[in-house]
């Protein structure tokens, strides 16, 4: 049977034409196939229809054409023969005027060749069954159009969440109802949601996101497919002097476009396409190849193919694109650069110009939820806040950002805000930020900035104050964790709740190392005066 040339329109459910009570059709014959489908409508007495069919058409007859001894020869079994070889999707027959009942040879022969027959009442004409057959596509097309716009409107807002690529995978597995992944350039899985297939549908899946990835290795000849089936696959790298013409497919690897040649040297690269489809296991799937050719794969499996279902990944997959991206606050030559003359001994105020700016801000992000940032919520965030210096260390992001890129308080993170330095200066602004951030969580701030303002212990010149600072905390500078505990207890007033969060440790953790600053200290921390000493003195060392 030919492949059926599908137009450009949503196709009808044969069970919605049939549930239309103004048209009144009954099926009389055939499978009762609730996926049977109808591309459009045709009408024809032919005795051979074949070669006026292009196939998925619902045929209609009067049955001008059945000559009168047809019910003993072989004629109805020819007719519809050819019909299903055409690829008809069914076969309607209206009663009268010629014929009073559908004729008993014909519901025979439908049975015979799997042909749904529907029976078209008198009161119905052709011309209204074609009319409810576009009126249902129109229907359909309209449903389609709203759920790509609401599916559009939802990875958007996806897409602003403090965790992004999550979020969008998350409502992309929820709009097609299967799974979706993302893979990395090393083909690792990052992130995934919805419902996870099995081992088979996922190792295929994984061998799909290969097709896709740039600067892939042509496979040998004579490799298969680890599914053991043909993945079909597109590709937009055309050259603008040649026509683009459709895919070739090839057991052998992924497809080529037509006219064009392998690379003759199997270590060469060879062109990938943007997107690949198989299925397996009755499941479909689909890799594609992330925009910012880096080597992330968005990766996609469902139990059933809908209309609008490609528009909706292409939207996840241009938002994933943007956010798996590097985001340019400078070129990328040029933050190379930078690195290679830091290594080889270059001071920073040199090598600032190149990362574009004078002078910066240190930013310290912890996000509100639980567990460390992933490198790719770091790059978000560094996309938010305007730079592509990034380090997500531990369970802090820390982000160098030119000054004139005021940080703003960003959903779902605590930000704590350096001053504006010069470069020989960043060690101390990311100090500063450090403290921010600990007081930001602490009091439950989105954002705190470090303010520097002069104050009377500015009076005292600096090294005089160093010294002074480092004799009277000396019983405690041996131990970080003490030190750390008790600047933080003084700037928080004394809270050991706040201290405790501030820090990430128990209340009575706090409560015994403060104790502990006491006896080493040989004071009174009860004191207003000798807090406000060892406060002077914390902030010079």
């Amino acid at each position: 049977m030919p492949d059926p040339a599908v137009p450009p329109t949503p196709p009808v459910l044969l069970t919605s034409l049939l549930a239309r009570e103004d048209l009144s059709l009954r099926r009389i014959a055939g499978p009762e196939d609730a996926g049977t489908v109808v591309h459009w409508v045709h009408t024809s007495e032919m005795a051979d229809p074949y070669p006026y069919l292009l196939g998925g058409e619902l045929l209609l007859t009067a049955g001008v054409h059945i000559p009168e001894a047809a019910g003993s020869g072989t004629y109805f079994d020819d007719y519809v023969s050819r019909i299903v070889a055409a690829g008809g999707a069914a076969l309607g027959f209206g009663v009268a005027p010629v014929h009073d009942t559908v004729p008993r040879a014909l519901v025979a022969a439908c049975e015979t060749h799997g042909l749904p027959l529907l029976e078209v009442p008198p009161q119905t004409t052709f011309s209204g069954v074609a009319r409810a057959v576009w009126q249902l596509m129109s229907q359909s097309r309209l449903a389609e159009l709203r759920r790509v716009t609401e599916a559009q409107q939802s990875l958007t807002s996806a897409a602003s969440r403090p965790d992004p690529v999550p979020s969008v995978l998350r409502q992309l597995a929820q709009r097609l109802g299967g799974w979706a992944v993302l893979y990395g350039p090393e083909g690792a899985e990052i992130a995934g949601a919805g419902r996870r297939p099995g081992d088979e549908v996922r190792e295929a899946l994984a061998g799909l996101a290969e097709v896709v990835r740039p600067d892939r290795p042509t496979p040998p000849v004579g490799a298969a497919s680890q599914t053991g089936s043909t993945p079909r696959t597109h590709s937009t790298g055309a050259q603008a002097s040649e026509p683009e013409a459709a895919p070739s497919r090839s057991a052998h690897g992924p497809a080529l476009p037509a006219g064009r040649q392998p690379p003759t040297d199997p270590g060469r690269p060879s062109p990938s396409p943007t997107s690949a489809t198989d299925t397996v296991a009755g499941t479909h799937l689909a890799a594609y190849a992330l925009g910012a050719g880096r080597g992330f794969v968005l990766g996609v499996a469902t139990p059933q193919r809908a209309p609008g279902d490609h528009t909706v990944v292409s939207v996840a997959a241009v938002l994933l694109s943007l956010l798996t991206g590097e985001q340019q606050s400078g070129t990328g030559a040029a933050r190379s650069s930078a690195l290679v003359r830091l290594l080889l001994g270059a001071a920073p105020e040199e090598v600032a110009p190149l990362l574009g700016g004078e002078r910066w801000v240190v930013v310290q992000a912890r996000p509100d939820g639980t567990g460390p940032a992933d490198a790719v919520a770091a790059s978000a965030l560094g996309a938010a806040l305007g730079s592509a210096l990034v380090d997500p260390a531990g369970d802090v992001v820390r982000v160098l950002v030119p000054a004139d890129r005021a940080p703003a308080p960003l959903p779902g993170w605590t930000l704590g805000v350096s001053a504006a330095v010069a470069p020989h200066d960043w060690p101390a602004a990311d100090t500063q930020a450090a403290r921010a951030l600990a007081r930001a969580r602490a009091t439950r701030t989105p954002l705190l900035r470090h303010a520097p303002r002069p104050a009377l212990a500015d009076l005292v010149p600096p090294d005089e104050a160093a010294a002074h600072a480092r004799t009277l905390l000396a019983p405690v500078t041996a131990h970080p964790a003490l030190t750390e505990t008790l600047r933080t207890w003084l700037s928080l007033h004394g809270s050991w709740d706040r201290t405790a969060v501030a820090l990430s440790v128990h209340r009575n953790t706090v409560r015994q190392r403060i104790t502990r600053c006491a006896t080493l200290l040989e004071t009174d921390l009860e004191d207003p005066d000798v807090r406000m000493e060892l406060w002077f003195a914390l902030r010079h060392i």
